[in-house]
């Protein structure tokens, strides 16, 4: 789950890795190709074949081999989930963080649900 990964690549970067591999799955993929569109991290390659596919992800620094990412809040959980429409959607950290959504027309990042007026249920901010 995207959570899992999420929380493995803070922890990578405070290790100060350079790369990491978590497992597999759709979700997590499209996720991390957000990420690296944004600049987040630096890559994202699957590898392997099924059953034992694995996602391997390249971190990205900053001067001094600070990570780029400084937080991650989790919005929703299983027991609790949040939805928004297209209006809803403000700007994380005031514009300088990524809000992500999952929308019927898939995951995607606030600024792009707004332009296209879609909703769906809030998953994560990242700074």
């Amino acid at each position: 789950m995207y959570t899992n990964v999420l929380t493995m690549i803070k922890n990578a970067q405070a290790a100060k890795k350079d790369s990491l591999k978590v497992p597999f799955s759709n979700m997590d993929l499209m996720i991390l190709e957000l990420l690296q569109k944004y600049g987040y991290i630096s890559a994202v390659n699957k590898k392997g074949r099924m059953p034992k596919r694995a996602l391997e992800i390249v971190l990205k620094y900053g001067e001094g081999k600070t990570g780029f990412i400084r937080g991650v809040s989790h919005l929703s959980v299983p027991s609790r989930r949040i939805y928004a429409g297209a209006q809803e959607l403000r700007p994380v950290k005031q514009g300088f963080g990524l809000g992500v959504i999952s929308t019927p027309k898939g995951i995607m990042a606030y600024q792009d649900a707004r332009k296209q007026n879609v909703g769906g249920e809030l998953l994560f901010e990242i700074w």
